[in-house]
This record gives C-alpha cells, sequence and structure tokens, in this order.
C-alpha cells in the first residue's frame, strides 16, 4: 500500500463521548440541492408528524389509518344470527339442527302452558322439510306501532321480539329470549308461517330472514293456531338428516310435562309412520315411564305440586333396586341437561331430610355419620320441574337454570312435603331407608376398599401393572392405550405398536359386569383394578378426569360373539363409573378387518362382506385387463379365476381372468386378533394412516341407561324382546 495512503488513515480518528467526527483529510465539495416543489414538501411533512402505534406481537409501526369507521360493521336485523349460529342454536352439527325443531315445539308448549293450546302436531316431510303447528290464539298479525310492520313480520324476523317479555300473555314461557322462530328463520333459507285467527287464515313467506312476501289472506277458518314450516339452510348446515328417536323422545318428554296436551309427531321421509302422546299423570307417569324394567324399592311414588307466588314447583321421585340413579330438571319445560340451582335446591332437601329422618327414628346411632348425597341418592329416580315468571337460563341452549331463587323454593317445598310423605307411609319410608342404609355400608366398603388395594401413590400413576405395556410419550394428549382380548393379540400388539405413543394393557377374559355391581365389588376384579390404575384418573370420589393418562382409549376386542360380549362389558363399566371418559370424547372401538385378500402379491383387507365382494370384483377387472395385453399361446389355458380359502378348498369359479393357469384369490377369514401376525396388527388396526375406528358418543342418556338395563340387568324377559326384535338387524353373526 502506497506509503501516502497508509498516513490518510493513520489520521482517523473518533472523539469518544461525541456524536462528532474528526474532519476528514479530503473534503468533498456537498452535491448540488434541487428544489422540491413546496406542495410536495409540505405532504412530506405532514406524512412524517403523523403518529405512528406499536404493535404489540411484532413490535413493527403501522398507521392508525389501517383501523378506520369504516372497519366497523353493524348487522342488521337477523344478519347475527346467520353470522354465530352458535350462539342462538349451540352449533350447526345435529344437537343444532335439531334445536330448530325445539324452538317452534317450545312456542308451541308456551301457549298450552298458557291454558290456550291443547294439541301440537310436527311432521317431517319429505327433503328435509318440517312442519309445527298448534292449536293456540295464532300470533297477531295487526300492524305493530313500533315496527310499522304486521306483529307476524316482526316475530319472525325480529330479534328480541315476542310476548314473553310483558306479563299478561304468558306468566310461564320456556322462549323468554324472544328469538326462538325468528332464529329458525335466520337459520333457513324457506319459511312459511299460517295463521288462523279471527275467522281468517293469513301466509308469509321468508328466506334467510328476511321476508319475501306480505301479509296474505288466503281464505276463511273456524279454528286458531299458528303454523310454521322451515327447510334448514344447507349453507348453514353441512349435514341434514333429522333423528326419529331423537325428536320422538324430546315430544313424549314434553307431553309428560304438560298433562293433558296432545302431541303428535308424522314422519312422511319414507314410509309414513305416526306416534300421539297424551298423558294425564304428568311427571309421576314420567317417573313410571323410566323405571320401567327396574326393580322397585317402594310401589307408592312420591308426589307435590305446589304454588309459591309466581313460581310453580313439582317434583316426583321413587327409588328402585339400582346402583344408578336418575335426575331430571325441567324449568318452563327446558330441560336443564346440567341442572342449575332447582336441582341444587331438591338434593339438599333430600339429604337433609332423610338424615333427620334416620335419627329420629333411630336408623342412624349417635355415634354413626350423616348420610351422604351419594347415600341418598343410589337408584333414585327423581323429576324435578319448576315453572317461574322470570327464569335465568345460562345460554340461549338453556343448558342450566340460574336462578338462586329457585334454590330456595324448591328446598322449603321438597323438605315439608317429603317429611310428611315419610310420616304417612312408614313402610314406603322403612324400605327407602333400608336401600339408602345399604348404600352407605357398600360406600365405607369401597373406600376401605380403595384405601387398602389402590394406594394414592398407585392411583397417581406412581405404580402401573405389570401387564401395561406403557408408551414413551407422557403428555397425555399424544398417548393412546389399547385394551386388547387375550394375551395372544395383547403380546402380538405389543410388538406391532409404535412404543413412542401407543400403550397396550392385555385383558383375559370376560370382566365383572358392573351394571349391578358396588365399588367394592367392583375393585376386588383384577382386571378392572389394572384398567382404573393404568388411567391414572380414579374413580369414584377419587376420579379427576385431568389426571387421564391417555386422550384415546381403544377397545380392541375379536369380531365375534365373545369380543361383542367384552366390548359391552367395557362399555357397561365406562358408562356406569367413567362417564366423563366418554363424554369428553375419549374412548373408541377399534374396526379389526374380517379378511385378508390375496391375489398374487396384492393384499387387501376387508372389514365387512361388502368390501370383500368389491375387493374380488376389482382383482377379476384387472386380470381381465391383464389378459387382454397378453397374446394367446396354443401351451396357455384359461381355466378361470379361482377363489380359494387359505387351507386349499375351492370356495366357487369366478369369470376368466388371466392365462397360463389358474389365478388363485386366497382368502383368509379371521376369527380373532390372535391370528393376527404384529405387521397386520399395526397395519390394520393400529397404524393410524389405514385404522378404521369408532367414537364412542352418549347422544340421548335416557336411553343409553335403558339399553344398558335391557342388555346387562338382572330381567331376562325384556333382553329376550330386545334380541327378538333386533335379531334380523345383526351382520356378521359368528355361531
Amino acid at each position: 500500500m502506497p506509503k501516502k495512503k497508509r498516513r490518510t488513515i493513520k489520521k482517523k480518528k473518533t472523539i469518544r463521548g461525541s456524536a462528532k467526527q474528526a474532519r476528514k483529510p479530503v473534503r468533498k465539495k456537498p452535491a448540488k440541492k434541487v428544489r422540491e416543489p413546496r406542495a410536495k414538501k409540505r405532504a412530506a411533512k405532514k406524512e412524517i408528524e403523523k403518529p405512528r402505534v406499536m404493535t404489540a406481537r411484532t413490535g413493527a409501526t403501522r398507521l392508525e389509518e389501517t383501523y378506520t369507521v369504516k372497519d366497523i360493521t353493524v348487522l342488521k336485523g337477523l344478519e347475527p344470527v346467520r353470522q354465530r349460529p352458535g350462539m342462538y342454536i349451540g352449533g350447526t352439527g345435529k344437537e343444532g339442527l335439531h334445536h330448530l325443531i325445539w324452538e317452534c315445539v317450545d312456542n308451541a308448549i308456551d301457549e298450552a302452558m298458557a291454558g290456550y293450546c291443547s294439541e301440537i302436531k310436527v311432521v317431517l316431510e319429505p327433503k328435509n322439510l318440517v312442519t309445527v303447528e298448534d292449536n293456540g290464539r295464532g300470533i297477531p298479525i295487526e300492524k305493530h306501532p313500533a315496527t310499522k310492520k304486521s306483529a307476524l313480520e316482526t316475530v319472525m324476523t325480529t330479534l328480541y321480539a315476542g310476548a314473553k317479555f310483558g306479563a299478561k300473555s304468558y306468566k310461564v314461557a320456556g322462549g323468554l329470549h324472544g328469538v326462538g322462530v325468528s332464529v329458525v328463520n335466520a337459520l333457513s333459507d324457506w319459511t312459511k308461517a299460517e295463521v288462523k285467527r279471527g275467522g281468517f287464515l293469513y301466509s308469509q313467506e321468508y328466506s334467510k330472514g328476511k321476508a319475501k312476501t306480505k301479509v296474505k289472506k288466503i281464505g276463511k277458518a273456524k279454528t286458531t293456531g299458528t303454523k310454521v314450516s322451515f327447510h334448514p339452510d344447507p349453507n348453514i348446515f353441512k349435514e341434514i338428516e333429522f333423528n326419529w328417536n331423537k325428536i320422538l323422545n324430546h315430544l313424549r318428554q314434553q307431553a309428560y310435562l304438560t298433562p293433558g296436551v296432545k302431541i303428535t309427531i308424522t314422519d312422511k321421509r319414507s314410509s309414513t309412520k305416526e306416534y300421539s302422546f297424551y298423558f294425564e299423570g304428568g311427571i309421576v307417569s314420567y317417573v313410571k315411564h323410566l323405571n320401567k324394567g327396574a326393580k322397585l324399592i317402594h310401589e307408592i311414588p312420591f308426589y307435590v305440586s305446589r304454588q309459591i307466588d309466581d313460581t310453580l314447583v313439582e317434583i316426583a321421585l321413587q327409588y328402585t333396586d339400582e346402583v344408578k340413579g336418575i335426575e331430571v330438571s325441567f324449568a318452563n319445560n327446558i330441560n336443564t341437561q346440567e341442572g342449575g340451582m332447582h336441582l341444587v335446591g331438591f338434593r339438599t332437601a333430600l339429604t337433609r331430610v332423610i338424615n333427620d329422618y334416620a335419627r329420629k327414628n333411630d336408623y342412624l346411632k349417635e355415634k354413626e355419620g350423616n348420610l351422604t348425597g351419594e347415600d341418598v341418592r343410589e337408584g333414585l329416580t327423581a323429576v324435578i320441574s319448576v315453572k317461574l315468571r322470570s327464569p335465568q337460563f345460562e345460554g340461549q341452549t338453556k343448558a342450566r337454570l340460574g336462578n338462586p331463587e329457585a334454590r330456595t323454593l324448591v328446598a322449603s317445598v321438597a323438605s315439608d312435603a317429603f317429611s310428611e310423605y315419610l310420616e304417612k307411609h312408614p313402610d314406603q319410608a322403612r324400605l327407602i331407608m333400608g336401600k339408602v342404609l345399604l348404600a352407605a355400608k357398600a360406600r365405607l366398603a369401597a373406600k376401605a376398599a380403595k384405601e387398602t388395594i389402590i394406594r394414592r401413590g398407585v392411583m397417581e400413576g406412581l405404580t402401573l401393572p405389570g401387564k401395561l405395556a406403557d408408551c414413551s410419550t407422557k403428555n397425555p394428549e399424544e398417548t393412546e392405550l389399547f385394551i386388547v382380548e387375550g394375551d395372544s393379540a395383547g403380546g402380538s400388539a405389543k410388538q406391532g405398536r409404535d412404543r413412542e405413543y401407543q400403550a397396550i394393557l392385555p385383558i383375559r377374559g370376560k370382566i365383572l359386569n358392573v351394571e349391578r355391581a358396588r365399588l367394592d365389588k367392583m375393585l376386588a376384579s383384577k382386571e378392572i383394578k389394572a384398567l382404573i390404575i393404568a388411567l391414572g384418573c380414579g374413580i369414584g370420589d377419587d376420579f379427576n378426569i385431568k389426571k387421564l393418562r391417555y386422550h384415546r382409549i381403544i377397545i380392541m376386542t375379536d369380531a365375534d360373539v365373545d369380543g361383542a360380549h367384552i366390548r359391552t362389558l367395557l362399555l357397561t363399566l365406562f358408562y356406569r363409573y367413567l362417564p366423563q371418559v366418554i363424554e369428553r370424547g375419549h374412548l373408541y372401538i377399534a374396526q379389526p378387518p374380517l379378511y385378508r385378500i390375496q391375489y398374487g402379491k396384492k393384499i387387501e383387507y376387508a372389514y365387512t362382506d361388502e368390501d370383500k365382494t368389491e375387493i374380488i370384483e376389482s382383482f377379476i377387472k384387472k386380470g381381465k385387463e391383464a389378459q387382454k395385453g397378453q397374446k394367446k399361446s396354443k401351451k396357455a389355458t384359461a381355466k378361470g379365476f379361482k377363489v380359494k380359502s387359505l387351507k386349499g378348498e375351492e370356495k366357487e369359479a369366478l369369470p376368466e381372468a388371466g392365462l397360463g393357469g389358474e389365478a388363485k384369490v386366497i382368502i383368509q377369514r379371521y376369527k380373532g386378533l390372535g391370528e393376527m401376525n404384529p405387521e397386520q396388527l399395526w397395519e390394520t388396526i393400529m397404524d393410524p394412516k389405514n385404522r378404521v375406528m369408532k367414537q364412542v358418543t352418549i347422544e340421548d342418556a335416557e336411553k343409553a341407561d335403558e339399553t344398558f338395563d335391557i342388555l346387562m340387568g338382572d330381567e331376562v324377559e325384556p333382553r329376550k324382546r330386545f334380541i327378538h326384535t333386533h335379531a334380523k338387524a345383526v351382520k356378521n353373526l359368528d355361531i
């Protein structure tokens, strides 16, 4: 480097503590400034002065103009319902779809509770059309002073418009929000309202919440009433299929709660079928219906109906010789599936009254502890119904009642009336006390069993059962537990699994039928004890769903009668003692293949007889295509396409498919999981890419409870009737 240049570099230095720099030895002349127009300067200055806002996530700056008044959307009419249907009907699945019918029926029930309706008709028409009709007063059709539209159009197209907010037309109503029929209208691509009122028939049509026609007078009418027909919008509901049994059960329930009202449901979708419900006994009849087939502890049901101010309280109960109880609560005929204040009040009163009676009549000694709520509710079937002027439901789906006064009123009515019942019916009281005291003894025995057999450390997963082949991952959201029938299949499953996230628990034989077994007897079963320890969430009072170690629990049994029985026993265990596992969607049933079909080097699995036929036909087609591409030789003979079992005996001869000898299809019929090697188990049942599983759900708890009673209870006759009724529907029966 030249010396002159080196000296120049040495002269460079920085003055510390100052933003100034030393002058360079060579100064360049500043570039000549180009004048900008004044308007452009002002615009640039204005742009610099605009305030900037820091974004929380990135720290980058943006202009306020990116979020202006233009970004504020104001939804009009029923647009909020179409934008967020889940807020009004709970979702757009099956429950939400059926909720449309419930809303229309609730309006008719409100007319019945007000004393103006005696008949309600529900019709399922072809092409997913539904009609709900009542013979109530009919929606008014006169012009409304606030909306300047007819009252009918106002009710059908406006949220929070209805007679439920005043106190004159409806003292008690389920549809208190005033959104019911308007929500149905908003979520339907076609709706029609017909009103019989004042001697005439009126009609108006709508689409997606908006009126398409004016209110028309289309004829004369001798009666009064309202008829609403609607077709759910396929853009909102991806799957539109109304469940006959679900609707039937709901309407039967409403008929019990509204004595003296006839409710008819007709299905015209394929072959016409019709059911009618009419009950004079009210909720007492409902209790008897729920106890159908069960062994009763006492014959005379308890019932009370009492009006306090503007609230009507109704309670009916009866004890059965069952381990589990059934409590169904209603507020203004709405099934509060998650309970609420009225149910809390009833439970509190029931426990207090029975304890007081037990102490007073020496069923409990001084040193003995009180009976618990669990004791007094074992085998109890109870229906609690309240009708009040201003119910406070949690959410539009009305799953829980929140009125604090309902707790006090129900507790007061239940305490007085049930105490009087026990005093007036000493024989019934003695039987009830025998039942609850036996439940208390079983509870204490179960507690002792849990303390000795399943220690606290074990329940928390510190000591897992020896039969369990656990997985490496400890994150429950990623893990799977396969409950496998038999040690042989369990051994193959352990070899074929993915050890990272799949655990295997073999069970030997048929576990205990827990339908009628109490907790102490159940914990004596080694197989059940191992399963409970493996799950890690405890059982009974110690149950905690947050401690569940596997979020996919898969029942894997043989595809035969014994396998089906074992599967039913396991389902009974989960339904009766671990219901939250099912409710949270953690329980599955594996679908093992019935056939292994091999043609040359090609292997496929069939899960049904229909699958088998389809696979064989595809092989035949491929064979024929291969035949066309070959030239015939004198020595080659087309003997045909032969189907053979694994043992080699010829089953049937199918059309030609190939040359140069027989083209064999080898079919293996699996009798059990033990016949499958680890690779086959992985490929067909355990590999997430290929496997077929069914998720276990509880759509109707009442119906599920009844079915388990029939299949797993002590009574033989109901089981025989069930088998005779459903025998023809059974497929792949292996005798």
